[in-house]
């Protein structure tokens, strides 16, 4: 297993599962940028602490079921699924909250991430936005 293997499992154990967001972001270089669907890029430690706080801190009881992990050279590709029960208020990128449904979700996602010097400096985290919203019951 090399570097970015190591650190993706990482991150998925200290976030997802074991919900320490502090340790998590540990995993980042400073300068790290986080791209996502839903609030595009991220950058800085501090930014990213805020983002993964809003999942975790909303699903509380989140874990993660790996479908592939894939490695190359200085990249991690994680494919699976973000489970939670949706018990906590989610601040969306827009500024809005999206207050405590108590819906589960099992929504499908894909990771990639690229290391250098023992760092994450870019993270891909894709999923479905209304696939996400459809689960919480907040379209139709």
């Amino acid at each position: 297993m090399g570097r970015a293997r190591d650190l993706m499992d990482k991150l998925t154990d200290t976030a997802i599962e074991g919900h320490d967001i502090d340790a998590a972001v540990d995993l980042y270089d400073d300068n790290a940028v986080l791209s996502t669907p839903d609030a595009g890029e991220i950058k800085g430690r501090r930014q990213i602490s805020q983002y993964w706080h809003q999942f975790i801190d909303g699903f509380p009881d989140s874990h993660y079921e790996p479908i592939s992990k894939i490695e190359s050279d200085n990249k991690a590709v994680d494919e699976g699924y973000f489970i939670g029960t949706h018990t906590g208020p989610i601040k969306m990128p827009s500024g809005e909250t999206i207050k405590a449904t108590g819906k589960k979700v099992k929504l499908r996602s894909c990771d990639v991430a690229t290391v250098s010097d023992g760092k994450i400096t870019e993270h891909h985290l894709y999923f479905d936005e209304a696939e996400f919203m459809n689960q919480l019951g907040l379209t139709r």
